[in-house]
């Protein structure tokens, strides 16, 4: 126990780059991946088409080999960015082709004619998917997004490869000095299972308020009270 007893500091250190990897990597994956899904559904084939390929290229790229090519071949064309931002950058361009196919799905199973009843009452494409579409498409897209964050999750560990001091690599150095690779490494997995469990909680909370039974109840003990 004395590898994690004496590397506290470094161990609480990369915890904490780990959450702000996850948390910025999901948050930017969350909105470029929903302007993806708009221009996925988009009435304009050239943005369809853009959106197309760019979820085809990054949905079918190795998280590893992204961050690779980001870490060594920006400095080669001239763009030197931090290797925590790096990190995120990898994590954001991954996340958002599959937050887009989710939204993407989502989208798709709103009864057609909510959308064409929107239209009819004058509002234009994105009104139609403020205001009818999204918020209706969200109830169903809750699991899909928090497997996503839990992947993010995971995905973060790979910027050790990198050299973003973040859990995993802190681990790595520690486990180089004190050689106990089991213990550090469960450790670890301790860890990664506590934030992909807080990640499923806060999923499973909203899945249930937003789902549609609770919602019907709520509504209906509403109209009880006032009458």
């Amino acid at each position: 126990m004395d590898a994690i007893t004496d590397n506290i500091p470094a161990l609480l250190h990369g915890i904490g780059t780990t959450c702000l990897l996850t948390i910025l990597g999901y948050a930017f994956s969350l909105v470029f991946g929903t302007l993806l899904a708009v221009c996925r559904v988009s009435p304009i084939p050239p943005l369809r088409w853009a959106a197309t390929v760019y979820v085809e290229i990054f949905r079918n790229m190795p998280m590893l080999s992204l961050l690779v090519l980001l870490a060594f071949g920006m400095p080669d064309a001239g763009l030197l960015l931090p290797l925590f931002w790096t990190g995120v950058l990898a994590l954001v361009l991954s996340g958002s082709a599959f937050v887009c196919e989710t939204v993407r799905s989502g989208i798709n199973t709103v009864p057609i004619g909510h959308a064409e009843a929107a239209r009819s009452i004058g509002l234009g494409f994105f009104g139609v998917l403020r205001f009818v579409v999204l918020p209706q498409a969200f109830r169903t897209m809750v699991q899909p997004l928090v497997n996503i964050f839990i992947g993010t999750v995971i995905g973060s560990s790979l910027c050790a490869a990198v050299a973003v001091p973040e859990l995993t690599y802190q681990t790595q150095a520690i486990n180089n000095q004190y050689a106990q690779a089991v213990l550090m490494f469960l450790f670890v997995g301790a860890v990664y299972l506590c934030l992909a469990f807080a990640g499923g909680l806060v999923g499973w909370l909203l899945e249930r308020r937003l789902s549609p039974t609770r919602l019907l109840n709520r509504h209906t003990t509403r109209i009880g009270a006032g009458a």
